[in-house]
């Protein structure tokens, strides 16, 4: 049954508390200094030797279960760490409970938490939220987007040889390898490619004017719903294609002045095969 009465603006409400909770809870497990030595000891490996889970992805997830289990226990829930719930509701929250694990472990600083929650139509509300800077990146479907609860003004585009352009590599080894094939046709045509570690912040930043565009290859829901759904209602368009890496489809996300000449300068860059 669809919860068709649901309050966009009353969901975005409480995905920030969620997000913010599981921040706290973030930031608590790494204080101290003890992260490096008790976080590395705890991570187990997933997709590869190199892809990162740890108790703290593991207890950030269960505490957000935890809070929709009592808020909204009708909803399904899909969560990196912890696979798919089903609901009744017709609303699914999608969870990354800590986005940039290896940066985490590793004390770099570019990491938050990504929540969703998604109709029949898609993303209805987002927010990702980054617990070092204490900065909170919200949206509602047709509500437009927020920073700390002040709406998010872009600037105009630069030309694409003048952008800043973000991306990120797969922790799989091949597709890591297609990915940086694609490098030295782009670095000569864009001011410069910035790879932070977490999508979800990458497309805040596009968000907010500071990238100028994103792609990336072979990303889950949990990386990229609250963030795209931040970065369209700020008038950033996007485009799913599947012919620049081989078997995985690529998120390109730009001002609408840019995307279609960085999508052909995606596939200009493409492996031979």
């Amino acid at each position: 049954m669809s919860d068709a009465a649901a309050d966009p603006a009353e969901l975005l409400g409480l995905a920030i508390e969620m997000a913010r909770a599981a921040g706290d809870l973030l930031l608590e497990a790494r204080s101290g200094g003890r992260h490096l030595r008790r976080l590395g000891a705890t991570a187990v490996r997933k997709s590869s030797p190199t892809d990162l889970a740890t108790d703290a992805d593991r207890a950030s997830e269960a505490l957000v279960r935890e809070m929709l289990s009592i808020s909204r226990p009708d909803d399904a829930l899909l969560g990196e760490e912890g696979g798919a719930s089903a609901g009744t509701s017709g609303l699914t929250w999608i969870v990354d409970p800590l986005d940039g694990t290896t940066n985490y472990v590793y004390d770099f600083p570019a990491w938050c938490v990504s929540i969703a929650v998604s109709d029949a139509e898609g993303a209805l509300a987002g927010v990702v939220h980054d617990p070092l800077r204490s900065e909170t990146f919200s949206a509602a479907r047709g509500l437009g987007a927020c920073l700390g609860g002040e709406r998010i003004a872009r600037g105009a585009a630069p030309p694409l040889g003048e952008a800043l352009v973000g991306t990120g590599f797969s922790y799989s080894p091949s597709l890591r390898g297609d990915q940086a094939r694609l490098l030295p046709t782009l670095l000569p045509e864009v001011r410069d490619i910035r790879r932070a570690g977490s999508a979800a912040i990458d497309l805040c930043s596009v968000a907010a004017g500071r990238l100028d565009a994103f792609y990336e290859a072979g990303l889950k829901p949990w990386d990229s719903a609250a963030g795209l759904l931040i970065a369209h209602e700020c008038g950033i368009v996007s485009a799913e294609i599947d012919d620049v890496i081989a078997s995985k489809s690529t998120l390109v996300a730009a001002p609408p002045e840019l995307l279609d000449e960085l999508v052909a300068l995606l596939r200009r860059a493409r492996p031979a095969v």
